[in-house]
C-alpha cells in the first residue's frame, strides 16, 4: 500500500483534527502518500480530494470541528454514488482508507468494501461515546466538560431564584453524555433511553426534596429519553405541579465545539496513528479502539449492531448522591 485515504464523517467532535494530524503523520513516517477528503462521502464522489502533507496538519491539533469538513450523504446511499466513489479514489490511486467517525460512517465503509474491496480502518469520532469496541470515543471527554461547565453555572442561578432547571443534553439513544454530567454536576434527576424514568417518579423525587426543605433541583435529560424532550418532559411535570418554578435549557450543539481536552488529544492521536499501522498490517473494516488502557481492533459489524451498555451502577449514584 503506497496511497491512503481520510475523511471525517457525520457529526463532528472535538479532536478530529488531532485523529487527522496522527494520520498524515503516521502516513509520511511510513512513506506513504495521504489524501484528504473533504465534506465525507460527498467529496468522495465529487472527487474532493488532495494531497496532505507533514505541514497541511500544523497546529490544528488543539482546534475544534474538523478542517476536512463534514457531511451526510444521501448518495453514497445508492449504488450510482459508490460507483462514483470508488471511480474517484482510482483516479488518484487511493488504496485505504481512514474513516473518522460513527456507526453511519463505518456502515457506509462496510458496504463500500462489500462492493468495491477498498479496505477501510475507522477511528471512533463522536461526542455520544456509543460505538461498542472502546471505552471512549473521539470528543466525548471534551463534550461532557463543556456541558459541565454550564450546569454548574446553571446550578447557581437555580440555587439564587430557587428553581428546578431540565437541562436538556445530546444523547438520542445513549445517556453517556447526561450520566456523568449528573455526577459531576450534583443533579437530583437524571433521564436517560437506557432506563424508564417515568414522570411520576421525577414528581416523587421533587416532592421528597421538598420535604427536606430542598429549594433547587437539576434534572438532566438526554435529548432522546422515553419521556420527551426536557421541554417536554417540564411541561408534563408543571401540569401536576403547577406552582413549581422551573426552567428548560437545551445546551444543543455547544457542546460539539472547542478546543479537545487534554485527555482527547492524546486519545485521537494514539487511534490516528493505530489506523495506519492497521492499514499497513492487513486489517479491513475495522474500528481502533482503547479497552481497558489496551489497544484494540473491532470489526465495523460488531461497532454497528452490538450495544455498547451504560453500567447501572451510574445511575444508582445518581440516587444516592441526590438524599
Amino acid at each position: 500500500m503506497k496511497k491512503i485515504g481520510v475523511f471525517t464523517s457525520g457529526g463532528d467532535s472535538p479532536g478530529m483534527n488531532a485523529c487527522i494530524r496522527a494520520i498524515v503523520r503516521t502516513a509520511v513516517y511510513n512513506g506513504l502518500e495521504v489524501y484528504g477528503i473533504r465534506r465525507g462521502y460527498n467529496g468522495m464522489i465529487k472527487g474532493d480530494i488532495f494531497k496532505m502533507e507533514s505541514l497541511t496538519v500544523s497546529n490544528i491539533i488543539q482546534k475544534g470541528g474538523t478542517i476536512l469538513k463534514s457531511a451526510r450523504s444521501m448518495e453514497f446511499m445508492t449504488k450510482e454514488g459508490r460507483q462514483a466513489a470508488y471511480d474517484q479514489l482510482q483516479q488518484h490511486g487511493i488504496e485505504g482508507l481512514v474513516a473518522i467517525g460513527g456507526d453511519g460512517t463505518f456502515t457506509g465503509a462496510n458496504i463500500f468494501h462489500e462492493e468495491f474491496g477498498i479496505p477501510t480502518v475507522g477511528a471512533p469520532g463522536t461526542i455520544d461515546n456509543d460505538l461498542y469496541g472502546t471505552d471512549y470515543t473521539i470528543g466525548y471527554d471534551t463534550a461532557v466538560n463543556t456541558a459541565l461547565d454550564a450546569i454548574d453555572k446553571i446550578r447557581d442561578t437555580a440555587d439564587s431564584h430557587e428553581r428546578v432547571f431540565f437541562v436538556e443534553v445530546m444523547g438520542r439513544d445513549s445517556g453517556y453524555i447526561a450520566i456523568p454530567c449528573a455526577i459531576g454536576g450534583g443533579a437530583e434527576i437524571v433521564m436517560i433511553p437506557e432506563t424508564d424514568t417515568s414522570i411520576d417518579y421525577v414528581i416523587d423525587t421533587l416532592k421528597a426534596g421538598w420535604s427536606r426543605s430542598k429549594t433547587s433541583f437539576i434534572v438532566i435529560v438526554a435529548e432522546g429519553d422515553e419521556e420527551g424532550s426536557a421541554t417536554e418532559i417540564a411541561a408534563k411535570v408543571s401540569k401536576i405541579i403547577p406552582n413549581m418554578d422551573a426552567r428548560v435549557t437545551i445546551l444543543g450543539h455547544v457542546q460539539r465545539g472547542g478546543a479537545p481536552t487534554a485527555a482527547d488529544r492524546m486519545l485521537a492521536s494514539q487511534l490516528g496513528i493505530a489506523c495506519v499501522e492497521g492499514l499497513l498490517a492487513g486489517r479491513t473494516n475495522e474500528m481502533a479502539g482503547i479497552i481497558n488502557k489496551e489497544l484494540v481492533y473491532t470489526p465495523f459489524i460488531e461497532t454497528i449492531t452490538k450495544q455498547k451498555l451504560i453500567n447501572p451502577n451510574f445511575t444508582k449514584m445518581v440516587d444516592i448522591l441526590s438524599v
